[in-house]
Formats: C-alpha cells, structure tokens, sequence
C-alpha cells in the first residue's frame, strides 16, 4: 500500500540525485531551508520559510522534482508546502528542525557562529552570510582555507576590489571565525585610517611600545584599506617593521584594498614587495545569478515580499555591487512601511529611479577606464598615472581623464587624485583638449566610442 511508503526517504533521495542537475548556488539557495514536513496519499509536505521561497520553488523546479520522484517511485508524487518559520521549531517533535543553510563555510565543522562578540568585528560578518558566485569564489575559498590554518596558508594576503564587493566583509569573517574557533588566537582588525591616527596619538602620548605591542602581539591582523597609505611615510614605515615581526613569527596578515598593489602610488618598492610577497586575489561586480541569489537572500532575512518579476528587475538595473542592491531593498522596506502599500513593479521602477539611471555609471570605475585606455594605447595604467609627458603617454592620459569625466560621477578633483594626484585643472585642460580635438581629428571620436563600448560592455557582463 501507498500508506505504508517512506515517503521522506523517496523526498531525501530525490533531492539527493536533483543536487546533481543544479548549481551549488541554487542548491544552497532554494533547497539548504527546506524541510521534509509530513505527508498524504501521494502528496509529500514540504516546509517552507515564506510565500515567496514557495512561489519561486514551484515555478523553477517542481516540476523536474516530480518527474525525478516519479524515476525513483515509479507513482506520480505530487509536492506541496507549508510556509513556516525556520526561527521556530516545528511543534511536532517527530519532525526534524530546519536545517542551517549550507554554504562553503557552514560545511566545514569548525567554522561557527562567534559565542561571544569581539569588539572590533561586525558579528554579522560571517562566511555563512556570504553568498557564492563565479566573481568571489576563490577569494572566498582562500578565505576560509585563512581562518582554518591562521599564518601556514596563505601568509600575507591581499583582496582587493571596488567599492561594495564584501572586501570588509571578508577580512571580518576571517577574524570572526578564528575568534569563535580558535579562541586562544589575538585577532586584531583595523582600518589604516585607524592604524595612522593610533600612530600619530602614540607619538604625541609618547607611548610608541603600547603601539607596538598592540600590533605586533597579533595572531591575525587584518588591516582595511591600504590604498590610504599613499603619502603617509611614516606611518608607511611603522607597518612595514610591523608586517616583518608578524612574517618572521608566522602570524597571519590579512589586507584590503581598493585596486591592485601594483598601481597604488607613492608606495616605496619594499612595502608593495611585502603586500605581493603572498596570495593576491580580487573581487569582480557579482554576475546576474549572484545577484538574483543575494537579493532573495536579502528579501528573505527582512521579511520583505517581492514578486519575481521585481527582484529580476533590481538584478538586471543594479550591476555594480552588493552594497547598492542593499540599499535598493532598504527603500523598498521603508517603502513598505511608512506607505503601507504593496511594492509592484511600477512603485519598484519608479522608487529606485535612481538607482537604474544610467547604470554603467555604477559600475565603470576610473580604474576600469585607465586599464581600457592603457591596453587600447598598448601602455600600463601606471604609465597614465605617472609623470611622463612624452607625446605617446600625454595624449592616452587625456583620452582616459575624458572618458572617466563622461562616464563615472567623479569630479575633476577625484579623477585628478586617481591619475597620480594631478590638479583638478589638470583635469579639465585634458577634458577641454580632448573636446576641442574631436572636432579636427576625424579618427578621434570612433577610437573613443570603442573604449567606451568595450567599458559598457564590460559593464554588463
């Protein structure tokens, strides 16, 4: 008889062989929450976070998950949902309590939630809040390899990226898993902001060796943003005697910054050997199906309900990074709130104008532009960022000054503080030349509609 069917080995053992014909991002997304809750005569009960987990579960894999019960059980098996709250456990005992989602950190065992907070790391900056996808995947991966082997893998290391990319959010869950697994290690996070101005007040206070021994009593030092130590010699120098103590003791040191090591500028050469003397490795613009994964994630943890067709909205118009999806959802939820009307896609796309308005605009960097304008002219960014003014370089410099003036909503001042901290008149005489030449040079304008195309094109992927 049917009754006498287990029916959640049947639901264990197609999901088991369903993992396979899925990604390891969808899997984690959609499949990791959900639980096996009861049965009927040929209907299995699945429970369920929310109205929106179910919709999405059963337009995107029901079917292909009754067609795979249906191989193993040779009966057509149908699936239905109960929505529950996975803060909660099931009343009934007999039924298994939802299960953590799975994410590359939550498999390994000795990565857990902190027991107790440290007081320079953001508790919610966990591996188990970060979401997988093709353009954080070896960083995150090295990350974690990191905090299990603190100073034998990986030592130093260095992420960098734009601006939004989850850098900070990485550094701190390194700290935060050492800090809950290894519990005798002294983990210390700092910004360089931070670690110039403790400098400068150990100077003034005279209390130099406190500084010191903060630092370099460190078992894993994470330290943020490095592309602020451009210009601060001193404080250039007190890092790199620093970094020598750690290295030579085998303690982990862990940076961020916002570009390359390589083209960081007023950087002695024994500092920048230092940040590449380990594991490099950089953050991209999350791709499409991240995306859409993080904001269901998002949604998710602010019980917020959004249709489908909103969610691939903000993902298709917001490509530049995890932070301006979150702010996307913020008004949204504030919208929610104080209007006390249901978002549709018309409130959607007229409430994040902003955000969708020109979109390459965030997520074409000036970075971006000076390697466009670089390999197109055959040069190096350094080139354009340096003081030679030879013909062959002074000119490409003008062209990538214009377009980082047209396409990104840097001023004249910023863009001049990104090409070797030239005056922001700098700027604007390269922008005037530029303008004024396209009007003589007909070869002018299609070699920058090609830059320009390849940058938005880029942009989009």
């Amino acid at each position: 008889m049917v009754d006498n069917w287990d029916y959640e080995a049947f639901w264990n053992e197609a999901r088991t062989q369903f993992r396979g014909t899925i990604t390891s991002q969808e899997y984690d997304t959609w499949f990791t929450n959900m639980t096996y809750h009861g049965s009927q005569e040929g209907i299995i009960e699945l429970g369920v976070p929310s109205a929106f987990y179910r919709d999405q579960v059963a337009q995107r894999f029901q079917s292909a998950l009754e067609q795979t019960l249906f191989e193993l059980s040779a009966r057509r098996l149908k699936l239905a949902y109960v929505i529950r709250n996975v803060a909660q456990p099931e009343p009934d005992a007999a039924v298994p309590a939802p299960r953590p989602a799975a994410t590359p950190a939550a498999a390994a065992p000795w990565i857990v939630e902190p027991p107790r907070r440290h007081s320079q790391l953001n508790p919610d900056y966990t591996f188990e809040r970060l979401i997988e996808g093709e353009s954080n995947s070896f960083a995150l991966n090295a990350a974690i390899a990191i905090a299990k082997n603190p100073g034998r893998a990986y030592n130093p290391c260095l992420v960098y990226g734009g601006v939004g990319l989850g850098k900070t959010h990485l550094l701190q869950a390194i700290g935060n898993s050492v800090h809950a697994g290894l519990p005798d290690l002294k983990v210390v996070y700092v910004t360089v902001e931070t670690f110039t101005n403790e400098f400068i007040q150990s100077i003034k206070e005279k209390t130099g060796h406190r500084f010191k021994n903060r630092y370099r009593s460190a078992d894993v030092l994470l330290i943020d943003d490095i592309q602020f130590l451009q210009g601060k010699v001193e404080t250039q120098q007190e890092l790199f005697h620093t970094f020598n103590a750690l290295y030579d003791a085998n303690k982990q040191m862990v940076f961020s910054s916002d570009r390359p090591v390589s083209e960081l500028m007023n950087l002695p050469d024994r500092l920048i050997n230092r940040f590449e003397r380990g594991l490099n490795v950089d953050l991209q613009p999350p791709t499409y199906e991240t995306r859409i994964a993080i904001v269901t994630r998002k949604i998710e943890e602010r019980g917020l309900s959004l249709e489908h067709g909103i969610v691939e909205l903000i993902c298709r118009n917001i490509r530049s990074n995890v932070r301006d999806l979150e702010k996307a959802l913020t008004k949204l939820a504030a919208y929610t709130e104080l209007m006390q009307r249901t978002i549709t896609p018309p409130i959607a796309q007229r409430e994040l104008q902003e955000f969708f308005a020109k979109p390459e605009h965030l997520s074409i960097t000036i970075d971006g532009i000076q390697r466009a304008v670089a390999d197109y002219f055959s040069l190096t960014p350094a080139d354009l960022k340096g003081k030679k003014r030879t013909k062959a370089i002074a000119f490409p410099r003008q062209v990538a000054m214009y377009v980082a003036r047209s396409l990104t909503n840097s001023s004249t001042t910023e863009v001049g503080l990104e090409f070797g901290g030239r005056d922001h008149t700098t700027v604007m005489h390269a922008c005037q030349r530029i303008t004024e030449r396209i009007k003589t040079d007909a070869t002018l304008e299609p070699t920058l509609h090609k830059i320009i195309n390849s940058l938005r094109q880029k942009s989009v992927a």
